[in-house]
């Protein structure tokens, strides 16, 4: 068996693990590369392989650097199966088609300047029709469910708990040419354990060869005591101030877990119960609809609060209103009384959260809630360094909304949460490769890994191959 790291290695993004197993090629996620706008369009669309020679591709969860480049790889040729939950392929059909409209925005964007320079025009990595075909490729299976994809090789999914639908990818092989059986772990993204709405990461007992992320392998996640308690003043306080609460939040994870959070306090009356709650962003609204799809994800805890709640919906209570025309979004700048505002996108650069930004920001009343980590030099990292002035639409703007940041709602497992999932093994893998995680995250986790006692680990190059 040999694996080629085509992606996500020393960096987060770009997910792409090519697998030559008994002269078949599996790849392991199809994830878009962010960087630089030049590096990031010659790298998406031009494969390292050759797209018509895959034989399967094995889906972990639907965020774009691990789904985001499958209408590409169906457009170079691919034509075999796309397997993943069934969660992950209904998140798909909505984000996949999201995803190529920011394509279709963002070339016509540059193209403008192109012009301008005389230089020839570029197409974008893929069009809408290109993601709408890609879906035509999916296979569905549930967790827990081995099946065998190709002869000599089972697949069986484990919940990862990260996303609706994210999954750990096991496959059980039998080597044609070693005449042995190996069992390789794709961690995928793992998620935290106790947290509403999904259920906890699934231990696996056993691995030959693992696959692991490393996206907060050096740190621990801050605890700031109970996040509700925290979200609950936050609203109050906002609210005796005759304020609105603005929050930039990703339309899939974070804005599910918000409302349900929300809805919660609502129902212990810990909030004010007719307090306008409202989510304006069409892929949010259209991503949560996924999650009421699937129950068979939701935790105990939600569970039990399915059963108690009197509506009997996680996402939905009396003053809650998603809002998915452009009329509806305009209408709540004309909003006199207190409210909730959830909007994308979450690190504030783009989407109906600017517009929402620029006509609250300079009211003091008001408070901005950041629910993640925001990236350098974005609207978001401005305003938790709460700079006096920022820019939105290339207008200046005083910063007199309070700015509040919530440390406590990661998707992301930390360093001793990873250490956690891999010290149940009971068998434990002989080799291991880590990846996505920036260069010196990824060096620190594997020395951690290897003070543990795992043998042979390694954090790979871009292209580096292994045989095993």
């Amino acid at each position: 068996m040999k694996i080629t790291f085509h992606g996500a290695v020393r960096t987060v993004t770009g997910s792409q693990h090519h697998l030559t197993i008994n002269g078949k090629q599996i790849l392991l996620d199809c994830g878009l590369y962010q960087g630089s706008r030049k590096d990031t369009y010659e790298r998406n669309q031009h494969f390292p392989f050759d797209a018509a020679a895959v034989d399967i591709l094995i889906l972990s969860h639907a965020h774009m650097d691990h789904a985001g480049n499958l209408p590409n790889l169906v457009k170079s040729g691919f034509r075999g199966d796309i397997i993943s939950t069934y969660a992950t392929h209904d998140l798909c059909a909505i984000m996949l088609r999201d995803s190529a409209k920011i394509q279709q925005y963002d070339i016509e964007y540059l193209n403008k300047k192109r012009i301008r320079q005389n230089l020839p025009l570029l197409e974008p990595l893929y069009t809408l029709e290109d993601a709408v075909e890609s879906l035509k490729y999916f296979l569905a299976f549930g967790y827990e469910r081995p099946r065998q994809i190709m002869p000599g090789v089972t697949l069986t999914f484990y919940d990862a708990g990260h996303i609706l639908g994210s999954a750990i990818v096991v496959l059980d092989i039998e080597d044609q040419e070693t005449h042995q059986d190996i069992r390789l772990v794709f961690s995928g993204d793992i998620g935290r354990p106790n947290r509403p709405i999904l259920r906890d990461p699934t231990f696996i007992d056993s691995a030959d060869v693992l696959i692991i992320e490393s996206t907060y392998g050096d740190r621990l996640h801050i605890e700031e005591g109970d996040t509700d308690k925290k979200l609950e003043r936050i609203v109050n306080e906002t609210y005796k101030k005759g304020g609105k609460l603005i929050v930039p939040a990703f339309a899939i994870g974070r804005t599910q877990e918000l409302v349900y959070r929300l809805h919660q306090l609502v129902e212990k009356r810990d909030i004010p119960p007719m307090l306008a709650v409202y989510v304006d962003s069409p892929l949010a609204i259209d991503a949560t609809g996924i999650y009421r799809l699937h129950p068979e994800a939701f935790d105990e805890e939600t569970a039990q609060f399915l059963l108690q709640s009197r509506n009997g919906d996680p996402f939905g209570f009396a003053m809650m209103q998603y809002t998915r025309s452009v009329e509806q979004s305009k209408a709540l700048n004309f909003l006199r009384e207190p409210a909730v505002i959830i909007s994308a996108s979450g690190m504030a650069e783009a989407g109906r959260i600017l517009h929402h930004l620029k006509n609250n920001i300079e009211d003091p009343r008001n408070t901005i809630l950041i629910t993640g980590w925001q990236a350098p030099h974005t609207l978001g990292r401005r305003l938790v360094d709460k700079d006096p002035i920022v820019k939105i639409f290339g207008e200046e703007y005083q910063l007199k909304a309070q700015v509040e940041k919530m440390n406590g709602l990661s998707a992301h497992a930390d360093r001793d949460e990873l250490l956690d999932w891999v010290r149940h093994f009971r068998t434990r893998p002989q080799h291991t490769y880590i990846v996505h995680g920036e260069e010196e995250v990824s060096l620190k986790f594997a020395e951690t890994l290897r003070q543990q006692g795992l043998p042979d680990v390694h954090v790979p190059h871009l292209g580096e191959s292994f045989v095993v």
